[in-house]
């Protein structure tokens, strides 16, 4: 099993930055949903930037981790596997988070809503600028031929050669 998919380095660097920008965002939210709401504002704002934090970071970590896969014959559904794996994991996350969630005593609704699409806004622009300044072909993880089909087809085979002197005995 290998790992030289053009994709990873992408992947990786966009859960760097993403790590990152989700440790400032915390500090950053924490200190105006305090503002905004007291205490309750502080955790309503860390509830939502760690929640989006961790339904980002779920999708680029399956990803990374099947990878790992390619160049093995069961790639493909080893890969569709671990990532669907992921996506059922973040909606069994995602219905938890509700059901502890709903009609806790310190939650700032708003508050909670603004820190979740801010960070996701913020997750989303990382993507653009990784994947706009990474410098991966269009086309890649592929072999390209040597040479040319067309002039493969004409191209006797090795028992059309002359025995005597290896050359193609075609015209």
């Amino acid at each position: 099993m290998t790992s030289d998919v053009s994709s990873n380095p992408i992947l990786r660097t966009t859960l760097l930055w993403s790590g990152v920008v989700t440790v400032v965002l915390a500090v950053a939210a924490a200190i105006v949903g305090g503002l905004v709401a007291g205490p309750d504002g502080v955790w309503s704002a860390l509830s939502g930037v760690i929640l989006a934090a961790v339904f980002l970071g779920i999708t680029g970590a399956s990803i990374l981790i099947a990878n790992r896969w390619f160049g093995d014959p069961l790639y493909v559904p080893v890969f569709f596997g671990i990532v669907m794996g992921g996506w059922i994991l973040k909606l069994i996350i995602f219905i938890v988070a509700l059901i502890i969630l709903r009609g806790q005593p310190w939650l700032d609704g708003p508050v909670f809503f603004v820190a979740v699409v801010v960070s996701v806004l913020a997750s989303l622009t990382i993507d653009v600028v990784v994947l706009t300044r990474m410098r991966v072909p269009h086309v890649s993880d592929v072999s390209l031929p040597t040479t040319d089909p067309e002039q493969d087809r004409y191209r006797p085979l090795d028992d059309e050669k002359d025995q005597d002197t290896g050359k193609n005995a075609a015209p």
